[in-house]
């Protein structure tokens, strides 16, 4: 298992993990609502992070987008859950400084792996950053 930085050429590959991930862990989200995240995040989420994949025998199982102190996206692939690459990708995250991360409410399995980590609740955002009626709660270690 290895962490390696992620360029455009990886986008692709980073998106198809993204939406299986999101299929499998998202089930509150509206299909109108998925499709519209879908289309934005190579043009504008992808850019806008610093973003290291997990590749294990040199297939990527899942990502996680930083910036500065904040985890931004953390996407573990449909099949490769439970397997530690997410936990191997908060190491990584804590090591180059990470202290903060968003989730939606209503990911329960998400709140409680960060929660696992150390992460704490400091604040809730009824809705998330596009206006959508999704709750989103601020942790921090």
């Amino acid at each position: 298992m290895e962490i390696v930085k992620c360029n455009e050429a990886d986008y692709e590959t980073l998106a198809g993990i993204w939406e299986r991930s999101v299929l499998a862990t998202h089930s509150f989200l509206r299909v109108e609502d998925f499709n519209e995240i879908k289309t934005v995040l190579i043009p504008n989420y992808f850019p806008n992070v610093d973003l290291y994949a997990i590749a294990d025998n040199g297939v990527y199982a899942g990502f996680i987008g930083m910036t500065h102190d904040s985890i931004e996206m953390l996407f573990i692939d449909s099949d490769s859950r439970g397997k530690g690459y997410g936990s191997a990708l908060i190491e990584f995250a804590k090591r180059r400084g990470a202290t903060k991360v968003d989730v939606n409410e209503q990911n329960l399995s998400a709140l409680n792996f960060y929660k696992l980590k150390g992460f704490r609740i400091i604040s809730r955002d009824e809705s998330d950053d596009a206006g959508r009626p999704y709750p989103i709660l601020h942790l921090s270690l």
